[in-house]
């Protein structure tokens, strides 16, 4: 009998970006990371997963530390294995597209800090807005992934996903990565999807998922049988729930099969170890919800992922409308078609969720638009996969007419207008591109490390209308 050729799994670790992003808000520190990396280093990972995506702006909000240095700490510590990161195209890591010059230095400044691969991805699928950044990483002597926000509905049928993977091979992307925000891919289906991709590119393929559906280790299984060449996973304490499907079962799963990742499930449970008692801590002080833990199956009929779940529940409590949740959760949908059926992902689901969350409480569908609804009827994130409602984006931008160009042909260049802005505060480049995301949150945290720097409490110095040396 002829022996089934050997294709071993790659599996890219997220315990240290999106397991804790889906499960405790991004608040793991720096220095709960740190001890863990010499262990991690050895375990044979495709790459860790440690930046990107939401760490950023939580480290500068919530954890005061310098996003910047968290990554060099890391990246002194993996000598064996590569660091990713998540980049959101034309929006870097913020909510709105910035102007070019702005991301090739942000991606210049990533790799340059120690980023191997750049996931790059557009809550639109809209591969204009990745352009700058897959030829800025290439240029830096990055890995370029390109990832497909993954979706469920009309338009998107087997051969838009084939044309869009031929189209990201084309633009020069280094692999493809399809990117299941909601954990909406189910197993079979999956099966067609890779197969899809296999057969119409050439490029390494990778599938992320997220367990909220409750069908992840299933999806990963058929995807890696179907050809898929690295699959997304957490460590076991930060898995599950809204996270991904876990490592260690993933890595035994596989165990004994050509697809085999030949780890050590013995230096993986010395991980999980380490992992546990943050876990614990994280559960008894609240961080850590057990809602997000469990199994949501309505994730497939609503397409909502879980981010955008907790998101629209506090948005509710907050309003004092919690009984209104399951009206707000049909009308999703229904915003998201009349938005011309975008994948649900920061920052499209936040839109989509606080204008069905607008509908459902004002009694009346449009009433109130949000600034954020009317540059995305504007065009101003993009083209969307389907025409949006032509009555609803009158009601939104008037007699305006829409912009059907790529939105950053529209944008200035930024970098020297933002360095002007924040030139007292800056001890090192990368400050000018933490400014030029988030200059109210990088402008407190500034104030902060002056503060720090100076042993000088910054409420008082504030008070007193002391500035800060740099």
């Amino acid at each position: 009998m002829a022996e089934i050729e050997k294709k071993p799994v790659k599996i890219v670790e997220t315990v240290l970006r999106d397991a804790h992003q889906s499960l405790i808000a991004t608040r793991m520190t720096t220095d709960e990371m740190l001890p863990i990396v010499d262990k991690m280093d050895k375990v044979g990972y495709h790459a860790v997963e440690c930046w990107g995506g939401a760490t950023f702006d939580s480290c500068l909000r919530f954890l005061k530390e310098d996003p910047w240095e968290r990554l060099r700490k890391l990246r002194d510590g993996f000598k064996n294995t590569k660091l990713q990161m998540l980049f959101r195209g034309q929006n870097i890591l913020g909510y709105k597209p910035y102007p070019d010059d702005v991301v090739e230095y942000f991606v210049q400044k990533s790799i340059a800090n120690g980023i191997d691969i750049i996931r790059i991805f557009d809550c639109l699928n809209d591969l204009r807005n990745l352009e700058t950044a897959v030829n800025a990483t290439k240029k830096e002597g990055g890995h370029a992934q390109v990832a497909l926000s993954y979706t469920i509905g009309d338009a998107y049928n087997l051969d838009y996903w084939k044309k869009t993977a031929k189209q990201i091979e084309q633009m020069g992307a280094d692999s493809l990565c399809i990117k299941d925000m909601a954990g909406l891919l189910v197993p079979y289906e999956a099966t067609r999807l890779v197969t899809a991709l296999k057969e119409s590119t050439h490029i390494p393929v990778e599938l992320h998922t997220h367990y909220t559906s409750g069908v992840g280790g299933m999806t990963y299984l058929k995807a890696v049988e179907a050809g898929v060449d690295i699959i997304d996973t957490a460590m076991s304490p930060f898995a599950m729930g809204t996270s991904q499907p876990a490592t260690e079962v993933m890595v035994e799963t596989f165990r004994g099969t050509p697809y085999d990742t030949g780890f050590d499930q013995k230096l993986l449970g010395e991980i999980a170890d380490y992992f546990r008692p943050i876990r614990e801590k994280d559960l008894e002080n609240g961080l850590m919800s057990p809602k997000v833990l469990g199994v949501n199956i309505k994730t497939l009929m609503y397409q909502v992922p879980g981010g955008m779940l907790s998101n629209l529940v506090s948005q509710l409590e907050q309003q004092g409308a919690s009984d209104k949740f399951y009206e707000v959760l049909e009308e999703v949908p229904r915003v998201r078609k009349d938005f011309g059926e975008p994948p649900l992902v920061t920052p499209s689901s936040q839109i989509v969720g606080t204008q069905a969350v607008l509908n459902v409480l004002t009694g009346e569908r449009y009433k109130m638009i949000t600034n954020e609804s009317r540059a995305l009827l504007r065009g101003e994130y993009g083209q969307t996969v389907k025409p949006v409602n032509p009555e609803v984006q009158k009601k939104a931008i008037g007699e305006e007419e829409p912009i059907t160009c790529r939105p950053a042909d529209l944008l200035e260049p930024g970098l020297e207008k933002i360095e002007a802005e924040m030139s007292q505060w800056k001890e090192q480049d990368e400050d000018v591109l933490t400014y030029a995301l988030f200059p109210q949150v990088a402008t407190e945290f500034f104030k902060y490390r002056a503060a720090q720097e100076n042993k000088i409490d910054p409420a008082k110095a504030d008070e007193e209308n002391k500035s800060y040396p740099v």
